[in-house]
């Protein structure tokens, strides 16, 4: 499919204000329901109010390049096509899943014969996140040309996924997720586009729930319930109850709002199980998470994060058995996948526990971050050239090898002018037991020897 097309290309389709023809049937809801004026538009009005950015953009035709972030389902390919239209522009479609440098090349020549026809062009470059740099770059001077207005869309944080020169050249405008009563506004306009009957309470907050905040899956749902227990044909006035949706919509329905509270408080449930060394919770929340739909990915990163902070180096085999855990879910996938995640949080819940490295990275970072920049001290600095041993950089520095036992007793290695700090306290288990006792005796050795220089520099 020719990933470019024109604004004007679906002018034909109705505006979802009132029962559908039946050829209409078989376009998508979304698409039937997809805003023709910004009036129509649900959502948004931080960017779309009176004197908000977008609004003024639109009543003034004065567009610039931007970047649209925000979750799946909240309007930006519509928001893209609209200003196109508000500027009278011809509107150029770029998957950045199916397009290439190719199709760039193309998008700029029919920008050039647009501009020849004394004609603006608006280039939508969908999922731009998907670009690698050099895609990227393709468009920046084309951008700064004015040959064309540059519009992405991107569910992923721009600063990471979009190149700085590119970012630099465009507005972010972040996007929300819609509301309870923005998506209930939605399914009223679903409802007379289908000559449905009406959801009840119970059903309407189900329905909601379900879309977590996207329109798109609110309305692809919504119509695939009144095509099931209607066939797609006008119906009476019962209502439609939970027990029908359930019916229609099945496990689909079997979500735990994520991106809300249920979702952060199965996660929280989940880790503090293993954190707790409860074994059975910790399974029984993973088996909930993922049989609500949660991304087995996301699991592994979590449980990654479990055996860091929980687990730590009172049993360093934690964090690997997570790590292969991981790979053997990218291997084998769902279901079969989920037992090697299975065996993972299992195990870190009954391994032994330390947050001591945890709590001695935080305090570390808090350290640094409200201190001064302290150079590195002399003798700990790197001397590659005679110049800079010349300098005396790397003077006096021991080296622990040549020292008994391998270690230099007594060695500074933090700043000068920074006390001897403590981070790092092992906790009396697993094997930060034998750690703890291996630091004490260097700690000692360090001490003995910091006092034994002490008193030869005394008079």
């Amino acid at each position: 499919m020719n990933p470019q097309e024109s604004l004007f290309s679906d002018d034909a389709l109705p505006t979802g204000q009132g029962p559908e023809p039946a050829g209409a049937l078989d376009v998508p809801l979304a698409e039937r329901l997809r805003p023709r004026t910004l009036d129509e538009v649900i959502g948004q009005t931080h960017l779309l109010g009176p004197g908000k950015p977008l609004r003024v953009a639109f009543e003034t035709g004065r567009l610039h390049s931007m970047i649209l972030w925000g979750p799946p389902g909240v309007g930006k390919t519509t928001l893209a096509r609209l200003l196109a239209g508000a500027v009278s522009s011809h509107f150029i479609v770029l998957s950045a899943v199916l397009a290439g440098v190719k199709d760039i090349r193309e998008a700029v020549e029919q920008a050039r014969a647009a501009r020849l026809q004394r004609l603006g062009t608006v280039v939508f470059v969908d999922e731009v996140h998907r670009f690698n740099k050099a895609q990227q770059d393709a468009f920046l001077p084309h951008v700064e040309s004015g040959l064309f207005t540059f519009i992405g869309a991107t569910t992923e944080n721009p600063s990471f996924e979009v190149n700085s020169a590119l970012l630099s050249r465009a507005t972010v405008h972040v996007l929300k997720s819609l509301d309870d009563a923005e998506l209930t506004l939605l399914i009223d306009r679903a409802r007379v586009a289908l000559a449905a009957p009406p959801l009840t309470d119970a059903a309407r907050l189900r329905l909601i729930g379900h879309a977590d905040g996207d329109a798109r899956r609110l309305l692809n749902a919504y119509q695939n319930l009144i095509e099931l227990v209607h066939g797609g044909k006008a119906a009476s006035a019962d209502e439609i109850g939970e027990t029908q949706l359930e019916q229609a919509l099945g496990e689909m329905l079997r979500r735990y709002d994520k991106g809300g509270d249920q979702f952060y408080d199965m996660i929280s449930a989940l880790h503090k199980s293993v954190r707790g060394s409860d074994p059975d919770a910790a399974l029984y929340w993973l088996a909930r998470m993922l049989d609500g739909g949660v991304d087995p990915r996301y699991v592994a990163r979590r449980v990654l994060r479990m055996a860091a902070e929980d687990i730590g180096l009172a049993d360093p085999r934690g964090q690997t058995l997570a790590l292969e855990a991981a790979a053997v879910y990218e291997r084998l996938g769902s279901p079969e996948g989920e037992l090697a995640l299975a065996q993972a949080v299992a195990y870190l819940a009954v391994a032994a526990k330390s947050n001591a490295v945890y709590q001695a990275w935080n305090q570390v970072r808090a350290l640094v971050k409200q201190d001064v920049t302290r150079p590195v001290p002399m003798h700990l600095r790197n001397a590659p050239t005679r110049l800079m041993r010349g300098l005396g950089h790397g003077d006096a520095y021991r080296y622990a090898h040549d020292e008994v036992g391998g270690f230099a007793a007594g060695e500074r290695y933090l700043p000068d002018g920074l006390a001897v700090q403590t981070f790092y306290q092992p906790v009396p288990r697993g094997l930060e037991l034998r750690i703890g006792e291996r630091l004490a005796e260097l700690r000692r050795l360090n001490e003995q020897a910091r006092r034994a220089g002490a008193n030869v520099d005394q008079p």
